[in-house]
């Protein structure tokens, strides 16, 4: 099985990066990934305004998917996430939903074992772990950081993109070049921190290329709901976003009329928050597969 080790990455999502390597469509391959600090912080005493910022949200990559053309969709599943046996979570003053009511800077190191994250001594939280950054290069020459999410996918911080995921994205450059990074052994709807549990750990996905299909990219699919993910200047743009390529995609998929659609949107759709920290907020609605399987709605 093909590895991409974490010496391969890049900090811009972009068609000039070039390819770390190449695989051919259905291939399985494990992306090896530090944290988004460049795992540059190691122990509580050093805190996050002392660390180089221009080496922030590393993603590896990219990968050349053979046979994906613009135009055509990058189907990726997730198949396994495996952590390093800590985390590391900071605070400071001004960063973050919450950074008006901090009055100091700290770093917190938090041990990760047997399914469980070590809070302290009164507290172990369940771990959830998931892929902030995952994209592929946008389109028009354009880069894009790989700390500010797009229709590119990017720094989407959407806790649902884990183990059993299935993720669809835009190939908007040959070969498509995926890249990925910033996982979280948990995280919550929001980080309103800035962080989650940031940790290095490992991907594997499958990636295939999709041709003769769209979809309002990106798209994700786990645990039996379709979600549309949106990202835009604030959260109100990304929720009406979101729900409106959710509302185009039933649409135009299942042989209902808008207004059914609206009314079964409005019954079962669940508009979420996934993240509000980064350059673009991002919102989520969520939709049961199996509603849309009954009107003829399948994903490839």
């Amino acid at each position: 099985m093909l590895r991409i080790t974490a010496d391969h990455v890049v900090y811009k999502m972009s068609a000039k990066n070039a390819p770390a390597h190449s695989v051919p469509s259905g291939s399985t391959v494990v992306f090896e990934t530090l944290d988004c600090f460049e795992n540059q912080i190691t122990q509580e005493s050093q805190l996050l305004s002392g660390i180089d910022w221009d080496h922030i949200n590393p993603a590896t990559g990219p990968l050349y998917v053979e046979g994906a053309e613009p135009g055509d969709l990058l189907k990726v599943e997730i198949l396994d996430l495996r952590l390093a046996p800590q985390g590391t979570m900071t605070a400071m003053p001004g960063e973050g939903t919450v950074g008006g009511q901090l009055t100091q800077e700290k770093t917190r190191i938090i041990p990760v074992d047997s399914g469980k994250a070590r809070f302290s001594d009164k507290v172990e939280l369940d771990l959830s772990p998931m892929i902030g950054v995952i994209g592929t290069a946008p389109a028009d020459g354009e880069e894009i950081p790989t700390g500010t999410p797009g229709v590119h996918g990017g720094n989407m911080d959407n806790r649902r993109i884990g183990k059993g995921a299935v993720l669809y994205f835009p190939v908007n450059v040959p070969g498509a070049l995926l890249a990925m990074g910033d996982l979280h052994a948990l995280m919550s709807d929001g980080e309103v921190l800035i962080c989650g549990l940031e940790i290095p750990g490992e991907v594997e996905v499958r990636v295939e290329v999709v041709k003769g299909k769209v979809l309002p990219v990106p798209v994700v699919c786990v645990d039996g709901v379709v979600m549309t993910v949106s990202s835009a200047p604030t959260l109100d743009q990304a929720a009406e976003d979101a729900t409106c390529r959710m509302m185009d995609m039933i649409t135009q998929n299942s042989g209902l009329d808008p207004q059914d659609t609206g009314m079964l949107l409005s019954l079962k759709g669940e508009l979420r928050i996934c993240q509000i920290v980064d350059p673009m907020k991002t919102a989520r609605m969520e939709f049961p597969l199996d509603i849309l399987e009954k009107y003829g709605f399948q994903l490839p």
